[in-house]
């Protein structure tokens, strides 16, 4: 039996939305990806691993749908999840969990650096070297969402923000690729978001002294 095989049941329609059909892959990455916000913003490390069965599910999702920037992204993602999973296990004092800090103005300037020109490189590949029709929104969402995730597995307060940017985005991006149930998931991934902003505000620790913030959180 092959890859094909054992994936075909995951591509079969599950339910059939606006006149679309909604696969088997799409539901689990609902569900997968809506608990997994919901365990980030409780700052449960399970996330991580939820997180990770989610990357897989959109990995196939996306691929099918020629978003081949976010199909890659999810690559990322994972060993992401892997790190953002020993950070938060091993990066807090004996006994304490990781502590929510705001991000220092060093960091706003690589991440700004870093995710322009992810931007820019990716836009130009998938632009040449791929028949993707959302060449700029597909390179512009992975940029956000990979600065967003390095936040959240340093336990960054303005990760949220990065991701509600991501969200707005990825919101009508799915819906024009009649991923409805995806874009349905993502606007509930946004609501997630605030509240996450919420309750991580109400944990946040000092920046260790000398480290200068950017006034970026509401």
């Amino acid at each position: 039996m092959g890859l094909a095989d054992l994936l075909g049941p995951l591509q079969q329609p599950f339910v059939t939305l606006l006149d679309t059909p909604v696969s088997w892959t799409e539901v689990l990455g609902f569900g997968t990806g809506a608990l997994c916000v919901w365990l980030v913003a409780r700052q449960h490390i399970a996330n991580w691993p939820i997180g990770i069965a989610n990357n897989v599910f959109f990995i196939l999702l996306f691929v099918q749908a020629g978003l081949y920037a976010d199909a890659g992204l999810q690559v990322v993602f994972i060993s992401l999840a892997v790190y953002g999973w020993w950070t938060w296990a091993r990066g807090g004092a004996p006994g304490s969990r990781l502590p929510v800090r705001r991000t220092s103005r060093r960091e706003w300037l690589w991440l700004t650096a870093a995710g322009a020109a992810g931007t820019a490189a990716l836009a130009l590949l998938l632009d040449r070297a791929t028949d993707s029709t959302v060449p700029f929104w597909d390179a512009l969402t992975t940029a956000l969402s990979l600065t967003a995730t390095y936040g959240q597995c340093r336990k960054r307060l303005e990760s949220w923000w990065l991701w509600i940017a991501a969200d707005v985005i990825y919101i009508p991006l799915y819906a024009h690729k009649e991923l409805y149930l995806t874009s349905l998931l993502y606007l509930g991934f946004m609501t997630l978001c605030v509240f996450g902003l919420r309750d991580w505000r109400r944990d946040i620790a000092p920046l260790p002294s000398g480290s200068a913030t950017v006034g970026a959180a509401a």
